[in-house]
């Protein structure tokens, strides 16, 4: 028998294992309502989209990555006043600390829609923005550190961090469409920005890569659609990949391990650009429409592709001896090692609590 941590260090050194564990990546908020209402008694938050876990599952490893574990707020701080500018039965309209405004729905789990971003594509816009990334701002680190990292250190789960966007944030910032136009007007200005977002997370970070032991950096970039990448390679190598390598050798000379890329959609554009930055794992091979699989990504890219994900979530909706076949035919991937399968994304509100407890008895069944 092994730890979490060891078992899953082994997957991806490809190396034996006892058993593939049993993981996946939370549900939306209508499926924990359905869930409670179909007899879920077990803990649960009831804001976010991580948990709950069910019988037979093992410890969630997506936890707090997203405020790096509550050991340090890497996010830009703004000074701007922020509130509820508007609301009706339908929506709220909220602007946040730096000043973006975004429009909520109120029937229901859906993204925002952003009215006005706070970042333009600007030199000057850049100048006044940067301050809030500034690392010296209070705030930044809890009194408690030390004591929260040996808590982490200590429990017999795989940790992980949300350690860089130097894609996504930008366009969390400016929004596609500007981001897009900027990549060709002012490619030197953008530059400038992934370069000082690369310097900000590992300022940011190296007093907490003291302290912790972590199993691997989460790189948050959502940079696909459907029909492919939102940039393509070429943009990738001249403004992204040099930046992406100092970032990953920076957290492996610290003492982690191993390299995730969070990309939903079609993503196979750019999967030769990030392992030839050094991104060890891939996440979450979305099924989708066009059919992404391990199998035939590992025929495209070989196996020094690690993955965690590629299950279609929907299949969790079919027969019990469909979801079994399903679960079969990925087993010959999991057997190569390097490869965890996860359902591809938040399971949604299709999804009965039967039908989740009865994939994750089929999944033990066919993984051990």
């Amino acid at each position: 028998m092994f730890t979490h941590r060891e078992r899953f260090h082994r997957i991806f050194n490809f190396e034996p294992i006892d058993r593939i564990p049993m993981y996946y990546f939370g549900t939306w908020g209508e499926t924990k309502q359905r869930w409670i209402r179909e007899g879920y008694e077990g803990p649960y938050t009831p804001t976010g989209d991580h948990h709950p876990l069910l019988p037979g599952m093992d410890p969630d490893w997506e936890g707090s990555l997203w405020n790096v574990q509550g050991l340090v707020r890497l996010n830009a701080i703004g000074d701007c006043g922020s509130g509820v500018l508007e609301e009706t039965d339908d929506y709220r309209i909220v602007r946040d600390a730096l000043g973006k405004v975004n429009m909520y729905s109120k029937k229901g789990s859906t993204p925002p829609h952003t009215l006005e971003y706070p970042l333009k594509p600007t030199r000057e816009s850049w100048k006044n923005f940067r301050r809030w990334l500034d690392p010296n701002l209070p705030g930044r680190y809890p009194a408690d550190m030390a004591e929260r990292a040996k808590e982490l250190n200590e429990k017999d789960c795989v940790t992980c961090f949300m350690g860089g966007a130097l894609y996504n944030w930008v366009r969390d910032y400016m929004g596609v469409e500007e981001l897009s136009y900027l990549m060709y007007d002012d490619p030197i200005l953008l530059e400038e920005i992934v370069e000082e977002l690369t310097d900000h997370f590992m300022t940011l970070m190296k007093p907490v890569l003291q302290v912790t032991k972590f199993d691997f950096v989460y790189f948050f970039e959502d940079c696909c659609g459907s029909n492919g990448p939102l940039f393509s390679p070429a943009i990738y190598r001249q403004i992204y990949d040099r930046y992406y390598r100092k970032l990953i050798g920076f957290y492996k000379e610290n003492g982690v391990p191993l390299a995730l890329i969070d990309s939903d959609g079609w993503v196979e554009p750019l999967v030769p650009c990030w392992l030839e930055s050094g991104f060890d794992i891939m996440f979450p091979v979305e099924v989708g429409k066009w059919g992404a699989g391990p199998a035939e990504m590992r025929r495209k890219f070989g196996d020094r592709l690690r993955m965690f994900g590629g299950v279609n979530k929907f299949i969790l909706k079919e027969s019990p001896d469909t979801v079994r076949a399903y679960l079969t035919e990925l087993k010959k991937e999991t057997d190569k090692g390097g490869y965890i399968p996860i359902p591809d994304h938040r399971i949604p509100p299709e999804i009965s609590l039967k039908q989740m407890q009865t994939y994750v008895e089929i999944f033990h069944e066919v993984f051990g």
